[in-house]
């Protein structure tokens, strides 16, 4: 019962936030600062639902500061990213395909359908808000290790992907050095890794391994929807990407692959 009731909660706050972030994206004609909002709805939910429970217990702290520092990083990456950019070229192309029906759409396919998933990713976080659990321990640390593993491919994928685009590479080159020599998508590697380490925090709570929709529906997105499946659509298109796609794991880091012979 405690659970649904902080379910409500998270769903009350998503809501509300989501429904203003449309209002904000109708009068600037940009629905891609849905995008910088992503990080700030998962800090909201875990901030709600911490105040809600009336409680700081260890885990429950340990969970909503890992949220905080993944949240925050986010946003002002993708901020500083697309300040004075104009909106993203996906959502201006979803805009021009959807014609007349553009707000109902962007209504419904972007934002109330981000406010679903949201819900859904977040259910460990509620879940450990809602019953704190016994005294940390070893499962609470390892998943903080996976968690801090999955931060660390993120964080820096992101870094030598944005210090590549800043000295201008020419037309179709491919980053291949770093942790891009290992994996193609090695921030949408690390994003997944932290959610499975919050999972593994929520095992210690009893009847935690039932949050595990949350990394599911994450790894889901990423791996066979939205994220990885899209780019590597448009970066097909390049003839050097298709080179360092054959030697060069999708998601999981791996050693690269021997170059095939001309």
């Amino acid at each position: 019962m405690v659970f649904w009731s902080t379910l409500l909660v998270a769903v009350i706050a998503v809501a509300v936030f989501f429904n203003v972030l449309f209002v904000v994206a109708l009068r600037l004609r940009d629905n891609s600062i849905v995008d910088v909002g992503w990080g700030v709805g998962f800090i909201l939910v875990a901030l709600s639902t911490l105040a809600y429970s009336s409680t700081a217990e260890p885990r429950q702290l340990l969970v909503v500061a890992l949220v905080l520092a993944w949240g925050l990083r986010l946003a002002i990456r993708i901020y500083l990213r697309n300040r004075g950019k104009g909106e993203d070229f996906r959502y201006k192309k979803w805009r021009e395909d959807w014609g007349d029906r553009w707000r109902s759409n962007a209504y419904l396919r972007v934002f109330v359908t981000q406010g679903v998933w949201m819900l859904l990713v977040t259910i460990p976080i509620t879940f450990v808000n809602a019953y704190p659990g016994p005294a940390l321990g070893w499962l609470d640390a390892l998943g903080v290790a996976v968690w801090l593993v999955g931060f660390y491919f993120e964080a820096m994928g992101d870094w030598q992907l944005d210090r590549f685009l800043k000295n201008k590479p020419p037309r179709g080159s491919v980053l291949d050095s770093g942790l891009w020599r290992y994996t193609r998508h090695p921030n949408y590697f690390g994003e997944v890794t932290q959610w499975w380490g919050v999972y593994i925090i929520a095992l210690s709570v009893p009847l935690g391994w039932a949050t595990i929709i949350g990394p599911l529906a994450i790894t889901a997105t990423i791996v066979g929807y939205s994220g990885i499946p899209l780019l590597e659509k448009t970066m097909m298109k390049n003839p050097a990407y298709v080179e360092y796609a054959a030697r060069t794991s999708v998601f999981f880091p791996a050693p690269p692959r021997a170059r095939r012979a001309a």
